[in-house]
């Protein structure tokens, strides 16, 4: 039983360690950057040491591509276990929320123990029960049973033009707190919106969110991801 564990909790630090490099890759400028071991470390919250050993482990089974002083980037094979963990993560997520009542800023951490325990079956179902959805409650795209993932191209709430239609497509924000003060603000998913005042220097915002004025922060208007319309 103990071996048995042991390669559990090796198997969920291998799929959370090539979640996280494909989730630092998304924030590169170009597909030629590499994921420095130091943000690695910072979003796992493990030493660098740590990072640089599962690093070498991985080069090993062809999962990671990592070069000294260089960083780390996903090979095909491991983008590909990348993937399915965020379809299982994505998955659960919206399966939490629409059949078990969770509130948004509580789905996270569930699902995050979640994805590790459950079964492709399972998941084929899930999928399956949810009507094969495309995205999670967050607004996040959810990759489809291949791997394949499609992304629109969405601008933060901080730079959409005055005056321009938009409707709320994402909620990015990490923290939770930020994330429970934004949906108490009344947005959410698919909420039409528009910026008629923006005051200069990361200051706050004026915006019409479903037909309410209000003033906003710059930090929240970051984290609302929206589509122009």
């Amino acid at each position: 039983m103990a071996k048995k564990n042991k390669d559990t909790q090796s198997t969920e630090s291998v799929e959370n360690f090539l979640k996280a490099v494909y989730s630092l890759e998304q924030r590169m400028a170009s597909d030629e950057d590499r994921v420095s071991t130091n943000a690695l470390s910072e979003m796992l919250s493990i030493s660098a040491p740590s990072v640089t050993d599962m690093a070498q482990r991985l080069v090993d089974e062809g999962l990671i591509d990592y070069q000294r002083y260089r960083g780390i980037r996903l090979t095909d094979q491991g983008a590909g276990i990348a993937l399915k963990m965020l379809r299982r993560h994505r998955l659960i997520e919206l399966f939490l929320v629409k059949e078990l009542g969770y509130e948004l800023h509580e789905v996270h951490a569930e699902a995050e123990n979640l994805e590790h325990a459950v079964s492709d079956q399972f998941v084929q179902a899930l999928a399956a029960k949810l009507g094969h959805p495309s995205f999670d409650p967050h607004g996040d795209p959810i990759p489809n049973a291949e791997g394949v993932m499609v992304a629109p191209t969405l601008l933060p709430l901080s730079e959409l033009p005055i005056h321009q239609q938009a409707q709320v497509s994402r909620f990015a924000a990490e923290d939770n707190a930020l994330l429970q003060y934004t949906l108490s603000k009344g947005f959410k998913l698919r909420s039409d919106v528009e910026v008629i005042a923006r005051d200069p220097f990361e200051g706050p915002l004026t915006v019409v969110i479903d037909g309410s004025t209000m003033v906003i922060g710059h930090t929240m208007a970051q984290n609302i991801l929206v589509e122009p319309q």
